[in-house]
């Protein structure tokens, strides 16, 4: 049996669990029109795991912050190696100044 999850239950799903704070509101909501996107353009659907979610993508306020974790040194590099997911507190965005979550690799 399968259940379609919204914006919403996915949020709650993170309350469930006590992980909002891995990824913040605005990333959980990044987070889900990522997951969404990805599932329209595989044609599949995604089991929603909280923890392997937690295990497998890590938010950062800053580029720079990102880079540093991964030793990298361009945002190309980041970029070439994993997903990179850009957000600020009004959705989805790409700028220097966006927060971002990385799938770990």
């Amino acid at each position: 049996m399968k259940q379609t999850i919204d914006e919403s239950l996915f949020i709650q799903a993170f309350e469930n669990y006590d992980r909002v704070n891995n990824f913040g509101y605005p990333g959980l909501r990044a987070l889900f029109e990522y997951i969404e996107e990805y599932e329209e353009g595989c044609g599949g659907q995604i089991e929603l795991d909280v923890i392997a979610l937690c295990c497998d993508f890590s938010q950062y306020d800053t580029i720079q912050e990102a880079l540093e974790d991964y030793g990298l040194e361009t945002l190309e590099e980041l970029e070439e190696n994993t997903t990179v997911i850009f957000y600020n507190v009004h959705g989805r965005c790409r700028h220097s100044e966006a927060s971002l979550i990385v799938q770990k690799y």
